[in-house]
């Protein structure tokens, strides 16, 4: 706590920030990858993150194991907020529609957080962590592991997660939590 006298008080100041907990997800049919952070102010601190492989078995099974994991990385790191990436159809039609069903299983597996769940799109996450919309899946790694300060080798699929989550962290949505949990909004 700092105080500040004045002529008129004394004002009592807690510098202490809330920390929010951000999960992020980036869904996929076969790889699903979640990635956790926690916000505290402007410092994001790596929890932790993963790959959720379901291989290529039958697709009501692969789905099944998707909300499945997804529900045991809520109940495990208890995230207060929930970033995911947005389904973009590109030229195969199918595959949009599989990844849309994927994402529907993740954002299933998370109702028990009783979070928010925010959405972003692909661009959007890319030029937030990366400063350009069209980066290369390389270069989230590199921020992604520049920015959490990690070190040892990042799975794409959790880069891109703990960039949505890093993303939304950015964006703001966190900060306004952050000031309704301190009391201030």
């Amino acid at each position: 706590m700092t105080a500040f006298a004045m002529p008129w008080a004394t004002c009592v100041l807690d510098l202490k920030a809330a920390t929010i907990r951000v999960l992020g997800i980036d869904p996929g049919s076969q790889c699903t990858g979640f990635g956790v952070v926690d916000a505290t102010g402007p410092r994001l601190t790596y929890v932790a993150s993963g790959v959720i492989r379901t291989g290529q078995g039958e697709f009501a099974a692969r789905l099944c194991e998707i909300f499945r994991c997804v529900q045991t990385v809520v109940a495990q790191y208890r995230p207060q907020e929930i970033a995911i990436e947005r389904v973009f159809v590109n030229r195969n039609p199918d595959s949009a529609l599989k990844l849309g069903q994927a994402r529907g299983a993740a954002i299933c597996g998370t109702a028990d957080a009783n979070a928010e769940v925010f959405e972003y799109a692909t661009r959007q996450i890319k030029q937030a962590v990366v400063g350009s919309g069209s980066a290369e899946k390389t270069q989230v790694q590199l921020m992604m592991k520049s920015i959490l300060k990690l070190e040892g080798p990042l799975a794409a699929d959790a880069a891109d997660a703990l960039a949505t989550a890093v993303c939304h962290a950015l964006r703001g949505r966190v900060r306004t939590s952050l000031k309704h949990a301190d009391g201030r909004g």
